[in-house]
């Protein structure tokens, strides 16, 4: 699916770089206020210039963000409202390090010769491409392998469409070190171990007398436990994705929506509550996998970087895997600044299925 990429620092010697003053920084006039002509942050690996004349990474970095230094000298990216009074918060727009910031957009290249603005992104998202799934197995295997942090993005689709059990392998057997996902995700899962229905539909997708109420049975069940944990430890949920990610303790964020029902007592309510526990988790990731669902997909994506550091390799493509049934929401996605995103356009429960056989052949070893 993707060429071998290898990561090529900027050149600091360079007169022009090497001649770039420092980054200018301006205090935040108050919290969550920036100051005029504030710089903006990409996804892309950038570098800011300090008074000491070095050129460094920020920390914790996202798109929409900006650029603050800390009493240490540190650089770290942040969202504008987490900001605060006096904050040295650089200033300009130049992105070409000649007012102290460098994007370096180019900086990955694929063996064999291509390069570019991470070039094996660069091809338009088709339902007319075939999907290497031996490639993302291989991606998870290593990503496990090596101690990865590897973030599911979950749509309700996934459950209706009968790929739980499939997650549910891949939380069970280490692949998944964080799900994100909303209200619906959950509520459905959860009314399939307790009701044995999702959205009142039997597994053959028959409907079920009064099936409309099925899900908010299951929320009441969680409710009275209290939480979904201790509806596990209950035995209310003796199955299912929720019940796989307490077991094995994979954390999870379930973020709220205006048309939730309930909703479940563990669903942040708060849109920039839900934001920054979801953001905990973008800033560990070292791989995202998004399945069937537009508003989280795009929401995480605008949290991930195009890459990260790693202790061993230094710097490092962040895969993105986007899986949908539409062009569209992948379209979309990368329209939205998510550079990295790889599409895959397909079906949420053939991604699932076969994406676990091939895991599975790629565990043992087969070809």
């Amino acid at each position: 699916m993707t060429p071998t990429l290898r990561y090529v620092a900027p050149d600091f010697t360079i007169p022009r770089l090497a001649g770039a003053p420092p980054a200018r920084t301006v205090p935040a006039e108050r919290d969550g206020v920036l100051p005029d002509g504030f710089f903006a942050t990409t996804n892309l690996p950038t570098y800011v210039k300090g008074a000491d004349g070095r050129w460094t990474m920020p920390r914790e970095p996202r798109m929409d963000g900006v650029l603050v230094r800390d009493a240490q000298g540190v650089w770290w990216v942040r969202e504008g409202r987490r900001v605060r009074q006096g904050d040295a918060v650089v200033v300009g727009i130049a992105e070409d390090g000649s007012e102290g910031v460098l994007v370096h957009a180019d900086g990955f290249h694929a063996d064999g010769g291509a390069h570019g603005d991470f070039h094996f992104m660069s091809s338009q998202v088709s339902r007319e491409k075939p999907i290497d799934y031996k490639a993302i197995a291989r991606m998870l295997v290593d990503e496990k392998r090596r101690g990865g942090y590897v973030l599911w993005v979950a749509g309700p689709a996934l459950v209706h469409s009968r790929a739980r059990d499939n997650l549910v392998w891949f939380i069970r057997n280490g692949f998944v070190q964080a799900l994100l996902a909303g209200n619906a995700v959950a509520v459905h899962d959860i009314e399939a171990a307790v009701v044995g229905t999702t959205l009142g539909m039997t597994s053959e997708g028959e409907p079920t007398a009064n099936g409309h109420a099925a899900h908010m049975r299951a929320i009441n069940a969680v409710r009275r436990a209290g939480s979904i944990a201790a509806a596990v430890q209950q035995g209310t949920i003796t199955g299912g994705i929720m019940h796989a990610c307490v077991v094995e303790e994979v954390p999870f964020v379930l973020g709220g929506s205006i048309r939730d029902d309930g909703p479940l007592p563990d669903v942040h309510t708060d849109a920039v509550a839900a934001q920054e526990a979801m953001r905990s988790h973008a800033t560990r990731a070292t791989m995202a996998v998004m399945i069937a669902t537009a508003l989280h997909s795009i929401a995480v994506g605008n949290m991930l970087p195009a890459y990260y550091e790693d202790p061993q390799r230094g710097i490092v493509e962040l895969p993105t895997i986007c899986v949908d049934a539409s062009e569209f929401l992948v379209s979309k996605l990368k329209d939205r600044g998510t550079h990295q995103a790889v599409g895959v356009v397909t079906n949420a429960q053939d991604f699932m299925s076969i994406l676990r056989a091939a895991v599975e052949r790629e565990v043992t070893g087969e070809a």
